[in-house]
Parts: C-alpha cells; sequence; structure tokens
C-alpha cells in the first residue's frame, strides 16, 4: 500500500528533513523525487503504474568495477561489493544527505540527479575511480547519460519510492534506461574521467563490520530477471508479479537477514576492508587499530544490550534488518532470498517457462551466505541503509550465468 497520514508524514520527515536546512545547497534538488509516493507493499511495484518519469533534463550515472568476474574469482566479492556500494555512499554524502534515486548492483551501481548536480555527480565518480585503482588496483568505470539521450535511443526512465521500514525508502527503476545508459558505458561513451592521483571520496558513514547471515531455510539464493526486447511492458510485469508473489510466500518474504539483525563477531571479519574505506589517504594500519577498538566498543554493547546514551543496540539491530535492500526493480527484477529447495524448484521452472516463450532472461546463484554492505549516517537514527546481496558472487554471479 501507499503511505498515508500520520505513517507516510513520519517516513518523509525522517527522509528529507536535511532539505530545508540552508546551505551552499538549498536550492540543488527540485522536488520530482522528493514527491514521489511512498509504497510499503513491494508486490504494487511490479505495476508500471507506479513509475514516475524522471525529467528530460536529468542525468544517469553509472558505474561498476571492470571483470569483477575475476576479483570474485579470486575471493574478493566484499571488497567488490564496497567499492559498488562506494558509488553509492559517495554521492549521499557529496550531496548532504538529500534524496535522490539510486540502486546497488553488486558490482557497482546506478543514479539519477537533476542537472544542477551534475557537476557534484562528475566529480564524484572521477574521484571513486581514481581512488578504486589507488587503493584497491580495481579498475572502475564510470559514466554520465543524460535522460533526453536515453529517450532519444526509444528507452525510459522511471522511478518509484519503496519504504522498506519507516526509517528508509529505495529507488526502483524501470523502462530500460538504467541498462541502456551501463551498456553505453560498457562500450566507452559517456565516460567520466578520473580524478587527479591521490584523490579521495567521501565514504563517511559506509562500512561492513557485520558478520554474513547463514541461510535459515535451505539456500542463499541470487536472482536477476530481465525482460526481452520481444517481452511488453505488461509482459514482464505479469511474471514480475508471480515472482514476487511465489517469494512472498516463503518465510519473511524470503528475507536473507534474521530479524535480530544479522551476526557480529570480534574481530569483524572485513576490518581490513573497513580500514582501506575509511583512512582517507591515512596511515593504514593506525585506522585498522582505531577500528578494532570502535568495533569492540560496539561488540560489547550488543553482546550485553545496554545502551549508550540514545543508543539502543537492540532497536538499532532490528532496523537493519528491517532497512535491508534485499529486492529490487531495477530494469528488472533482482532478489536476495533465504529460499527452501521445494521454492528453488519452482522459481526455476517458472523462469525457465518465460524464458523459453522468448520473454526473459535470467540468472541465478546459489551461496551459503548473505553479506550486507552499509551506509550508517548515524547510529542514533533509524536512516541507515544496509545493501544485501550473496556472500560468494551473488548478483554479478547470477548475471555472468544470464548471459551464458
Amino acid at each position: 500500500t501507499m503511505l498515508q497520514g500520520e505513517d507516510s508524514d513520519h517516513i518523509r520527515a525522517s527522509l528529507t528533513s536535511n532539505w530545508n536546512k540552508g546551505g551552499t545547497m538549498k536550492d540543488l534538488h527540485s522536488d520530482f523525487y522528493e514527491s514521489l509516493p511512498l509504497w510499503r507493499d513491494f508486490t504494487l511495484l511490479s505495476d508500471p503504474a507506479q513509475f514516475a518519469s524522471v525529467p528530460d533534463d536529468w542525468v544517469v550515472g553509472v558505474a561498476d568495477i571492470v571483470d569483477s568476474t575475476t576479483q570474485i574469482a579470486q575471493g574478493q566479492y566484499k571488497t567488490v561489493n564496497m567499492v559498488g556500494a562506494a558509488v553509492i555512499s559517495a554521492m549521499i554524502n557529496a550531496l548532504e544527505n538529500k534524496p535522490f534515486p539510486y540502486v546497488f548492483g553488486g558490482d557497482g551501481a546506478g543514479f539519477a540527479v537533476p542537472p544542477s548536480a551534475a557537476d557534484i555527480a562528475a566529480g564524484a565518480l572521477a574521484t571513486l575511480r581514481r581512488w578504486a585503482e589507488e587503493e584497491f588496483e580495481m579498475p572502475l568505470r564510470a559514466a554520465l547519460v543524460p535522460v533526453a539521450e536515453l529517450r532519444k535511443a526509444g528507452k525510459d526512465l522511471r522511478v518509484a519510492r519503496y519504504a522498506p521500514s519507516t526509517g528508509v525508502d529505495y529507488a526502483m527503476f524501470s523502462g530500460g534506461g538504467l541498462a541502456w545508459a551501463e551498456a553505453q558505458m560498457k562500450s566507452g561513451h559517456y565516460s567520466v574521467d578520473p580524478a587527479a592521483p591521490s584523490a579521495q571520496p567521501n565514504l563517511t558513514g559506509l562500512s561492513c563490520r557485520w558478520s554474513n547471515s547463514p541461510a535459515q531455510h535451505g539456500q542463499i539464493v541470487s536472482v536477476v530477471v530481465q525482460p526481452t526486447a520481444q517481452a511488453t511492458e505488461r509482459d514482464f510485469a505479469d511474471l514480475a508479479q508471480s515472482v514476487v508473489t511465489m517469494a512472498a510466500e516463503l518465510d519473511r518474504s524470503g528475507h536473507p537477514v534474521p530479524e535480530k539483525g544479522p551476526p557480529m563477531t570480534w574481530p569483524p571479519p572485513d576490518v581490513g576492508l573497513d580500514a582501506h574505506v575509511s583512512r582517507a589517504g591515512g596511515n593504514l594500519f593506525a585506522q585498522k587499530l582505531k577500528l578494532l577498538g570502535q568495533n569492540l566498543l560496539i561488540a560489547l554493547l550488543f553482546m550485553t544490550g545496554k545502551r549508550l546514551g540514545q543508543f539502543e543496540p537492540g532497536h538499532y539491530r532490528r532496523m537493519v534488518s528491517q532497512n535491508a535492500d534485499y529486492r529490487k526493480f531495477d530494469d528488472g527484477l533482482k532478489m536476495t532470498l533465504d529460499c527452501d529447495t521445494a521454492t528453488l524448484d519452482r522459481l526455476q521452472r517458472m523462469l525457465d517457462e518465460a524464458r523459453g516463450r522468448g520473454k526473459i532472461r535470467y540468472g541465478l546463484h546459489v551461496q551459503d551466505e548473505a553479506m550486507m554492505t552499509c551506509f550508517v549516517p548515524s547510529a542514533m537514527r533509524d536512516d541507515h541503509v544496509h545493501f544485501v546481496d550473496g556472500a560468494s558472487g551473488g548478483y554479478a554471479k547470477a548475471a555472468e550465468a544470464m548471459r551464458v
């Protein structure tokens, strides 16, 4: 359902409170995205009527890691995820937490911004390209594509807002425009060049201190489904509705993160990765020691459940699960599900049948655990963002399988 009354007001207040604080970016954003309705029922988003066309004068930003397949084969998928999420983190910080539509794709990300933010987006992407190469030796592609250009190519860019909780909402994309922009980027068009050496993005709030969440009902299934050129919008909407409805029959709709939050251990499994992300050009060893100390305090708070000032560990863990971004429309359908064998078999049969009719392309990747990459502006608020993916290849491996 669409949010109304007090529920809607509460979410809008938490998500858009920064808009009226003034400052140099006061007039940056048109009210297009901010004015869209917030949907709480994910199944309704298979209906194209819930999406609104992004204005012609906006620009689309896309970025992904070159040859992420090799990085995954070398066991680097957590780093791949972190670099992909860094695109979103850098943009959120560059836009000073003002709402804009974005989507996390595993080994990359996409977003849209108004024309007044195009230069900011270009600067953030340029800096990220340099940083990813220098910090992780991971070449990052990036492009900025005018929405008007993708419409000239016969594509569209439409967006909706899905609010899984009262703390956050996520953008859903349709119309084929985002996929077209990604294809243009991979062909070398609309490219954003890397910034000067040693450029550092603002990645404040980006972290990965949680341990992976093991499957509770069978296996963690990452699924990517995209319409073919032969599929009408209604064809794909009907198929997506069937897939989402089937997933909704799973326990907690297949949510792969435990209701009370993911596991936490000390030392955290990826403290070295966190140190790379947060050191901002500083000493890596010193940053790692600092994070070990911080995470020890955090782990003790979560183990004891004791409050620290305004921070209530039990509430925070529940919000982590509620805020988790484990299913999305991204010019197609992407989900990471905790799925039993019988439902997985039914899902594959449904997708095989649709593929046999020439209506979709799809890929699945099955693994034992889900992982999470987080953006936390403040642990005292409920607007922390958590991107979920399969822990051993996830969306990137599913997309690779789709191409075979």
